[in-house]
């Protein structure tokens, strides 16, 4: 029996909106990429969908917006225990729909996690300033209030992480908030939604609709809806940014990547290439911060790439809830066959294919022989002019480029119009310091791979990564999710006389 995953609207599921004229809702399949098999099948909303979602926001934010922080922290407080206890359910969840293993699954979990931990600190945050006698019994605050209704639009990679990064921390602040996840892997999202209501959380103040363009540029163009957050491609989040801010909306919008590991000749090579292999091949490289192209410099290119070529050979591509399975397959069919393009076509177009990884089955098991696999694969020597260097690929297709100098590299680097997260590998403190001063990205890995910042820090890069002036969590997710008041006050003593009219500056001194 096909699985259906509707609309969470209001504190409950909802398949269609009494508004929306007609029968039954669309619906659109969601496969299982294993097998390539439809097993669930998800509402779709239109216009009317996401307007009941709003409309339930924005009559929750009526007390949400002004109830107390101790409320909203003992209910996030609950949200994350329930959480903790059910990460191995989201965990499968995400197995099943976006096909990354168990473990994986599990990190994913867990770094969402943290953010729900900074939202249960968010008390901290939200504190004001306060100037006391700027002039004569005369003081100053500042505060910060939420903004009312927001939206979030996430994608297929991080179904449950990326929405973390945002509900939890909007809510927390004040707001209400509506999720369009992606449609290809939807149930993590409602179940998110599911255990908030049960810790608590009033109707109506996070509410989840599915959905393609329709969906989204309702939201993006709704005037109870104050602020859009997205992550996904660039072309995306360029058109996301453009639109909602010409209706009016606050706006972080984070785009596509092509991430850089710089290898310079005293690295530890085979920390260098334990790092590629991880960074690039993890979840199938399926995330915005995987290490894509590497960039050796000197003489270690042929001993780098060896030892990448000798640790991929290993790696065990299989079902995700198969504990030996170290990669899982593609979102879809038609995405592995976009990536696998990038191989096919890569020596025409110069580069050195060392590993070819579009033909991999898992063999012996007939029951997968319809699913979205793809091996590793691995390509050397690769022209900066080349489709596999210019493109986000977003599969486990690792680059290799050659330089002969730091400052060449550097350069690459600084010449790619994305600028989300990069990485260099030393022994050199001096080197490793003028790398992060001088490279051109948002984040910044030394010895570390995937520079992923932590809760507390901000994530976000820079150039076509990013749409906005906000990063995404951390202190920018607060300020984000909330705007800025300055009250003046003057409370005259109870034996002052009027001073009379005075039509000139206010006296500070």
């Amino acid at each position: 029996m096909t699985k259906i995953v509707n609309h969470w609207i209001g504190g409950k599921p909802v398949e269609r909106a009494e508004s929306a004229e007609g029968g039954a809702g669309t619906y659109g399949p969601v496969t299982d990429p294993a097998t390539g098999a439809v097993t669930t099948k998800v509402a779709f909303a239109g216009v009317a969908e996401v307007d009941a979602a709003v409309a339930a926001a924005k009559d929750a934010y009526a007390s949400w917006g002004t109830s107390s922080l101790a409320r909203r922290s003992a209910i996030l407080f609950a949200f994350r225990a329930l959480l903790d206890a059910h990460r191995d359910e989201i965990a499968a969840l995400i197995t099943a729909e976006h096909g990354k293993v168990h473990s994986d699954a599990l990190g994913e979990v867990a770094r969402g996690l943290e953010i729900v931990d900074l939202a249960c600190g968010i008390t901290v945050q939200l504190k004001g300033e306060l100037s006391t006698e700027v002039a004569s019994r005369v003081d100053v605050a500042s505060i910060r209030q939420p903004l009312g209704v927001v939206a979030g639009i996430t994608p297929f990679n991080f179904p449950a992480m990326v929405p973390m990064w945002m509900f939890p921390l909007a809510i927390a602040c004040g707001n209400t908030f509506v999720l369009k996840p992606s449609e290809k892997d939807p149930s993590a999202a409602v179940r998110l939604a599911e255990l908030f209501a049960q810790a608590g959380l009033p109707d109506g103040v996070l509410n989840v609709v599915h959905g393609d363009k329709v969906a989204v540029d309702r939201l993006l163009e709704h005037p109870d809806v104050k602020a859009v957050s997205f992550v996904g491609s660039t072309p995306i989040a360029r058109y996301i940014h453009t639109t909602a801010s010409a209706h009016g909306k606050r706006v972080q919008a984070l785009g596509g990547a092509k991430n850089h590991m710089l290898v310079l000749p005293d690295a530890d090579l085979d920390a260098a290439a334990d790092a590629a292999v991880s960074a690039a091949y993890g979840s199938a490289g399926e995330r915005c911060m995987a290490i894509s192209a590497v960039v050796a410099v000197g003489a270690i290119g042929d001993e780098l790439v060896a030892k990448i070529r000798e640790r991929a050979e290993k790696i065990k591509i299989g079902p995700g809830d198969d504990p030996a399975s170290e990669m899982g397959p593609l979102i879809t069919a038609a995405h592995r066959d976009k990536v696998a393009s990038y191989v096919t076509g890569a020596a025409a177009q110069g580069s050195e294919v060392v590993l070819d990884g579009t033909g991999y089955t898992v063999e012996g098991r007939p029951e997968y022989a319809n699913g979205h696999w793809i091996g590793l694969s691995l390509l050397d020597r690769v022209p900066v002019d080349s489709d596999a260097y210019r493109d986000e690929i977003f599969g486990p297709v690792l680059c290799v480029l050659r330089v002969d100098t730091y400052d060449e590299g550097v350069a690459l680097i600084n010449g790619s119009p994305f600028g989300n997260g990069t990485a260099i590998f030393t022994r050199d403190g001096g080197a490793a310091r003028r790398f992060q001063l001088e490279i051109e990205a948002g984040m910044v890995g030394v010895n570390v791979p995937i520079p992923v910042p932590v809760g507390y820090h901000s994530f976000g890069g820079w150039k076509d990564s990013l749409f906005g002036d906000h990063h995404i969590y951390g202190n920018d997710g607060t300020h984000f999710y909330t705007r800025g008041k300055v009250v003046t006050t003057r409370w005259p003593d109870p034996s002052e006389t009027p001073t009379g009219v005075d039509l000139g500056f206010p006296r500070n001194h």
